[in-house]
């Protein structure tokens, strides 16, 4: 099977192209793509035109790689639980706008069917988009602002992350089920390029939603979380929301929710979503009951980790030290990995990952997808040419051979999980 390349007219019509086959990128360089490699577009996957850009195909007759000149270029954005093995493959303009903060995997369309390299790496069912109801949602939200009038954050996430923003995990919350967000931070100790709740005024591209505006209190943390983990089915909280800065410049505020929280109740999850960056605050928090961590990052290289988050105070050993900290008190220990073909599968990559695993004892990878233009990021990253590279396919076998103890995935699990991450998760 080899997908027929799409293109768009540029006025939101996308069309296939019978003479061409569709091929992926890595880092600068297209590639075909191997049938084993092709899934069809999970529910919930979208299609993007991208202005400005051409897409690239293997000619079906003479098998070179050609420009499709019929219109722009196209993208797939495929749904959280699946990650992404190749970006879209296309030659941009010179005048080409910089693109929006999302995932630009490749597509094609074979059979009426569209499909994209990808896998499933996450049987967990928690943000799909035939498990949400619009109506409960909205029902939800009235209950939740009724029961908590005074409480700032439970109005932060009906308001915007639920109602507004749409956010899966917000929405959860107000269905009653799984995982609750616990956005605290206003402030952040880093200047990630690729932000999405801040980007300077003068930057090409925007945020896609904006940040939390106040401090919460304990008490406010309290007041909604303790009933969520005694209700909800396999319940998780989280501190480290996209609508917030770095939850561990308010540690002191989330030690003390935690010690209360557990005055109330043993029930659930207690997780951290970070950047890692102060290994003392995460040992306090870990103390206090904190049973999981996720340190997000776009690389296991000191260098390449550096030049994209641009951090204030702290560095990439930090981290590494937090992963440990988190190991050293038997908990929950996973890096949110931002996949971006052409970096996260290079050798250096792999060989740097592997001494991490190694180093920190990691409890698991989430193999999340990039959501950033590729071309403004491998520019502003400075990175001209890749060097050799594995297929992202071949790392995930790679490293799951040599550390089968670490766990795949794409969400935080619940404590349930933990104790039996293999078996088939009940939803």
């Amino acid at each position: 099977m080899s997908p027929y390349i799409l293109y768009s007219d540029g006025k939101g019509n996308i069309f296939e192209d019978t003479t061409l086959y569709a091929v992926g990128r890595s880092g600068w360089d297209a590639l075909p793509i191997h049938e084993s490699e092709w899934i069809e577009l999970p529910d919930g996957g979208s299609l993007y035109e991208l202005p400005g850009r051409q897409g690239i195909g293997i000619d079906v007759e003479n098998g070179e790689m050609r420009l499709c000149e019929k219109g722009w270029a196209v993208a797939a954005f495929i749904p959280p639980a699946h990650t992404g093995l190749y970006l879209a493959a296309y030659e941009t303009a010179p005048d080409a706008p910089t693109l929006p903060l999302f995932c630009y995997t490749a597509a094609g369309w074979h059979d009426d069917k569209f499909y994209v390299p990808a896998v499933r790496i996450e049987r967990d069912i928690r943000q799909e988009c035939a498990g949400f109801d619009d109506s409960k949602v909205k029902e939800g939200v009235q209950q939740m602002l009724q029961a908590y009038p005074h409480n700032r954050l439970v109005k932060h996430l009906a308001d915007n992350c639920a109602l507004t923003y749409h956010c899966p995990a917000a929405r959860n919350y107000f269905m009653g089920r799984w995982e609750c967000p616990i956005p605290s931070s206003p402030a952040c100790n880093a200047n990630c390029i690729g932000c999405i709740s801040f980007q300077p005024a003068e930057e090409s591209i925007v945020s896609t939603q904006d940040r939390l505006m106040f401090k919460p209190t304990a008490a406010e943390i309290v007041e909604y979380t303790v009933p969520h983990l005694e209700t909800a089915p396999y319940p998780i909280i989280s501190w480290g929301q996209g609508c917030e800065g770095e939850p561990l410049l308010m540690w002191e505020t989330i030690r003390e929710s935690i010690i209360e929280i557990r005055k109330h109740t043993d029930k659930g999850s207690i997780n951290i979503n970070t950047n890692g960056s102060r290994p003392a605050a995460v040992e306090e928090l870990m103390k206090a009951g904190l049973n999981s961590i996720r340190v997000s990052t776009n690389s296991t290289r000191a260098d390449i980790y550096t030049k994209y988050y641009q951090p204030n105070n702290y560095e990439f050993a930090d981290i590494v030290e937090s992963l440990r900290v988190v190991n050293r008190y038997g908990g929950w220990s996973s890096i949110n990995y931002f996949v971006f073909p052409g970096i996260t599968d290079s050798v250096e990559e792999y060989e740097a990952l592997r001494e991490l695993i190694r180093d920190t004892k990691l409890s698991m990878i989430q193999w999340r997808n990039f959501n950033i233009d590729p071309d403004w990021y491998l520019g502003k990253m400075g990175i001209t040419e890749s060097g050799e590279c594995l297929g992202v396919l071949q790392l995930m076998e790679l490293i799951h051979a040599e550390f089968p103890q670490v766990k795949f995935g794409y969400y935080n699990p619940p404590a349930e999980r933990m104790k039996n991450f293999d078996a088939d998760f009940a939803h």
